[in-house]
């Protein structure tokens, strides 16, 4: 399985030429095998950044979600576990939304694909992917 980041799914959904080559062939693959996940928080998280306006969904939210998740996407919900599991990461940075992504990544052995520079240093044990390769 592998799991989006927040902006890697809007990268995704857009088809912004943001994520590179190799990323994107990846996700694709692992698509049609019905393995790409995204975190619940990351769907709070674009809906937070829509109501601020810092970012524009082709449609209302819910459907947003509902046409991802008809189209393949897997959306893992968070439970105590994770929320447990991301309060103990150590020597990761404090943005809580991270933080359940990174611990919902670990539950699952899953391998995040995203920019974010922090969580690809993270010396965590995180599998990671670099959206932009």
């Amino acid at each position: 399985m592998i799991l989006l980041d927040t902006h890697t799914l809007l990268w995704v959904d857009k088809g912004d030429p943001a994520i590179g080559p190799a990323a994107r062939a990846f996700i694709e693959q692992h698509w049609v095998l019905g393995e790409v996940a995204v975190s619940a928080i990351s769907l709070w998280e674009c809906a937070m950044l829509a109501q601020r306006g810092r970012i524009t969904l082709p449609v209302a939210v819910e459907t947003w979600r509902a046409d991802l998740l008809a189209a393949g996407l897997v959306e893992v919900p968070l439970d105590g576990r994770t929320a447990l599991m991301a309060a103990a990461l150590e020597n990761l940075h404090r943005d809580p939304a991270d933080r359940f992504i990174a611990a919902t990544a670990l539950q699952k052995d899953a391998i995040l694909v995203t920019a974010d520079e922090k969580l690809l240093a993270w010396s965590g044990g995180l599998r990671c992917l670099n959206a932009r390769g």
